[in-house]
Formats: structure tokens, sequence, C-alpha cells
């Protein structure tokens, strides 16, 4: 898998002048000077093309480590798909525009059929690779493994070899799925555990609970319930699964999470192979494991917007002001990172430059990125200019990527008449 983004490597120079500047350490009116993809110098005198950043904030761009939106264009109704190179194209416009400058897409790798099969995801990510020259911004992968989906070994070895390193996220919605009818999901148990209640598949109420996942697939309701009991079968051989899936993408030195946690023990469990991350923890048991033990923490900035989880998960908001979020995802919708940071910054639920920093800073440390998320010199420069009026919603007015423009609006000066 031969996936790249470059960066330009040009002898342009651009200042920004006049913005008041996220520094690591302090927001500050100053200048900004980029050369050569990187940042040069801060502070210093105007050189070359002079940017009038007056009046808004310049920000390091946004890192998504965790975004599924793009399955609105492959897919935009149930069973209408459309060509690949467009739904790329327009995903990828779609960042530029929302100042996302590094977009993991998570990209399922499932068992089912249709739209999460691992044939559409090989070429998805062949599409990823041959468009990468036409693309804006740096489109990476997230392999967002279902870890009953034995079929897709293969296709994780050949994403591991990308120049661009994917992350892998350890996805168990079969047992989700399977665990017994009065079991909400945040309180089912250790899916690997023997103690794990199991539902019963000839029972009616499984039809109402795989009725949306069998339309997605493609299969009558039927059908994918005669699946999910034969992929049911592998349960035991699932836990050496995970470990092969885990030790190649320790050797590849690959990002890796755990999605949906519920429980300590889960936490620990992931934690002993190499996965390090926790993708929205579902209790606090889960979230306070992994703080205890360093892990990083993401939750939806969806959930953040709408003020708490639409399935009754934790608040994201309340986990930031408890200091157990350490970056936010897109999850399904790109600009609910920027409203994210608005709506907690309005809750005062923590200082800006740390909110920033859940979708920049802590988001590229999670994913190992040590070239970008901060303003300092040497950094990469992926930067936003924010037009954020007091009392208004927050737009991003410009995206560069590696000192490239990326998208750009007119000044805020220009108006209908």
């Amino acid at each position: 898998m031969n996936i790249s983004f470059k960066t330009p490597h040009t002898m342009t120079t651009t200042t920004f002048e006049g913005a008041t500047v996220y520094l690591p350490d302090q927001s500050v009116e100053t200048t900004v000077t980029i050369a050569d993809g990187k940042i040069a110098d801060i502070g210093g005198t105007a050189q070359g093309e002079v940017i009038d950043g007056r009046g808004m904030i310049l920000a390091p761009a946004l890192v998504d480590v965790h975004g599924d939106a793009f399955e609105r264009q492959l897919m935009p109704r149930t069973g209408v798909y459309f060509p690949m190179e467009t739904a790329v194209l327009d995903t990828d416009r779609q960042l530029a525009a929302n100042g996302i400058a590094t977009a993991y897409h998570a990209i399922t790798l499932s068992w089912e059929p249709g739209l999460r099969s691992t044939e559409r995801a090989r070429d998805l990510m062949q599409t990823l690779i041959d468009m990468a020259p036409r693309l804006l911004v740096e489109n990476r992968v997230q392999l967002r493994w279902e870890t009953f989906a034995f079929e897709a070994i293969d296709l994780i070895d050949w994403a591991l070899q990308a120049p661009l390193l994917p992350s892998i996220a350890f996805n168990d919605h079969t047992s989700m799925t399977m665990r017994a009818y009065d079991v909400a999901i945040q309180d089912r148990g250790f899916e690997l555990s023997p103690d794990f209640s199991i539902a019963a598949l000839d029972d009616e109420r499984m039809k109402q609970r795989t009725a949306s996942k069998a339309k997605r697939a493609g299969l009558s309701d039927d059908d994918y319930i005669a699946l999910l009991g034969k992929v049911w079968e592998r349960r035991p051989d699932v836990d050496d699964t995970i470990r092969k899936v885990a030790q190649a993408g320790r050797n590849a030195g690959a990002p890796m999470l755990s999605h949906d946690d519920t429980r300590a023990e889960t936490r620990a469990y992931f934690r002993d192979l190499g996965i390090h991350t926790a993708e929205f923890p579902m209790v606090i048991e889960a979230a306070k494991a992994a703080r205890a033990a360093g892990d990083a923490i993401v939750f939806g900035a969806p959930n953040a917007v709408r003020g708490g989880s639409h399935i009754g998960s934790l608040g994201a908001g309340d986990m930031v002001e408890a200091g157990l979020c350490d970056a936010l995802a897109s999850d399904y919708f790109y600009p609910a990172l920027l409203a994210a940071v608005a709506k907690l910054d309005a809750e005062k639920r923590a200082d800006r430059r740390r909110l920033w920093s859940l979708v920049s800073g802590g988001a590229a440390k999670a994913m190992g990125l040590t070239d970008r998320g901060t303003i300092a010199v040497g950094q990469r420069a992926d930067l936003v200019l924010v037009d954020w009026p007091e009392g208004h919603a927050p737009a991003i007015a410009g995206t560069w990527v590696g000192g490239r423009c990326a998208h750009r609006v007119q000044s805020a000066s220009c108006r209908w008449t």
C-alpha cells in the first residue's frame, strides 16, 4: 500500500500578521512566518506574502482521529452508491473547509457485506492511494476492525505497509449485538469473559436489534441473523486473532485504540496488548482506568455539541471538565470539531487553548504525530485562521496544510451589496 502525502518543497514564504496566535503556553497577537512547509519564525519581521489576520485567531489546524462521515458521500441513501473518486474528492474538500489538515478515516473492516465490507474498504483505500496527489489535506486511515472479521486480516497486513501509517481501532459490535436483551450496551461485561451474557438469535427482539444493520448490509432480517449466527461461532478464536492483529500493529508502530470500553478489565486487556488509547469509553469506570494508567482518552465531538451522548453513555463535556478527555473526534460530522470547541468554551468547561488542544495537539499526540498540533518553530505549517466574533459561532477562514493553502474564504470585510 503506497499512499503518501507530500508537502510542496518551494521557497514560498508567508507571514501571518495581526492575528491572536494560540501558542503552546499563551495566546498573543504576534507574527508567524512559514517557509518550505514549516513554521520558520514567531514574532519576527514579516517576510514574503503577508496575510492580514486582524480580528481573527491563528491556531494549529485540526487533527481528526476518527471520522466516518465519508460514508455519507459513499452511500448518500441506503443502497445508493456513488463513485469512489467523487466521494473522496467531496470528503477531502469538506475536511479542508472545516480546518481539518489531518484526517483518520474510520474505514470499517467488517464481516458484513455492503457498505462496510472488506472489499469496499480495500477499494476505498486504493482510491485514496491513487488520488493522493489531488487531495488537499492529509487523508490517513483508521482501520476500524471488527474483531470477528477474520477475513480482514490480510487487508490489515497490506494497509500497515503504508508510508502514512494507519491506526487500528479494535471494535466488537458483534458481541454488543449478541448481549442479553436485558443488558444495556453500557452495562455489558468484558466481551471475552466466559460470563458474558448472550441473547438468543431466534427471539423476535433480535430482528428489532439488527434491522438497521441488515438494511445497511443489503440483507433481509432473516439472512442477516443467520450470518450473525455463523460469525458468532468464531468466538473461541477471537482472542488469538486480536493478539495477532495487535502484534502486527506493534511491529509496524501503529497507534492503536480500543472502542466503546465498558469495564476497567476491558481497558487492561487491551493495554497489555500495547493498545494505549481508549476511544469513546462508555462508563466512568473505563475512563478512570484509562486515566490512571496514562492512556489517551478520545470522545466524540458531536457528543459535546449535543450536550451528551445520543445513546446514553458518558457526556464528553463532563469528561473534558473532569480532565478525562485528551482528544475529540468528528465521529460522524466534520463540523462538530469546531462546534464542540465553541460549545465547551461557552460552557466554561476549560480554558480555550486547552479546548483547542483537544482537536489539535492532543489528537496529534494520541496518534504519535510529533510534527504537528502546535504552533512552534520547526513544526509542520498546519494552520487555520478562525473568524470567531464574540457571542457567535466560529468559522474557518483559511486552512494551510504543510504550508500550502488548502482552503481560504474572502475577507470578512467583503459583503454582498
